[in-house]
């Protein structure tokens, strides 16, 4: 038997041991083949700049076996989208919703805090209906992001995500802007820039382990 300072030592490191593992959340399962996945965004969610089954809800559903609902909406807001976010989860109850909003609200000039509040009252929806909810952080709008090239995410979704405990898939449309040869224009993807969207949130949902 080791000396007693030794013994208590041994103890007090396994009972720290097992606390640590006891505090540990367990991983969320990945979601099944099959599963419905609601793509709930604007624009870029449904697809402009590019043809048809070049979006990149499509393009996640081919590469994971998911049914994904494109349910983007060009020149929707957050301070909008929230109307119809309802009859969306109750028509297909969706295991998770992906939400991308707020470059339009950003180009309208609305304040980053009002946007931040908008898409709080979504997320908090879509999760009092069961599902999961991911965030995909949009670029805010700058000047010296236009002239630099280099666009750059809203700290909104960041804090939105650590205040309400969600995921955030972040800097992949920002990525994808800062690349003209990927743009069909200064706000849209094209074809290949939604095809390396589609690769950049899978990156991001095998990371958070929904994939």
């Amino acid at each position: 038997m080791p000396p007693e300072p030794l013994r208590r030592r041994l103890l007090l490191a396994a009972a720290g041991a097992l606390l640590a593992a006891c505090g540990k959340a367990p991983k969320p399962p990945r979601l099944a083949p099959g599963s419905t996945v609601l793509a709930f965004g604007d624009s870029v969610t449904y697809g402009t700049g590019a043809g048809p089954g070049e979006d990149w809800p499509t393009r996640l559903a081919a590469a994971t076996g998911w049914r994904v609902i494109n349910a983007g909406l060009p020149g929707d807001t957050a301070a909008a989208a929230g109307e119809r976010l309802a009859p969306l989860l109750a028509a297909e109850p969706p295991a998770l919703v992906i939400v991308e909003l707020g470059g339009n609200d950003f180009l309208r000039r609305r304040p980053s805090t009002a946007v931040k509040e908008d898409i709080r009252q979504i997320v908090r929806r879509a999760a009092a209906g069961g599902a999961r909810v991911v965030l995909v952080a949009v670029p805010e709008l700058s000047l010296l992001g236009a002239l630099t090239r280099r666009p750059s995410d809203s700290p909104i979704y960041r804090e939105l995500a650590d205040e309400e405990g969600i995921p955030v898939i972040e800097s992949v449309f920002s990525d994808i802007l800062g690349q003209p040869e990927l743009c069909a224009d200064q706000i849209h993807p094209n074809a290949e820039g939604y095809r390396r969207m589609a690769e950049g949130l899978l990156a991001g949902l095998r990371r958070i382990g929904l994939y």
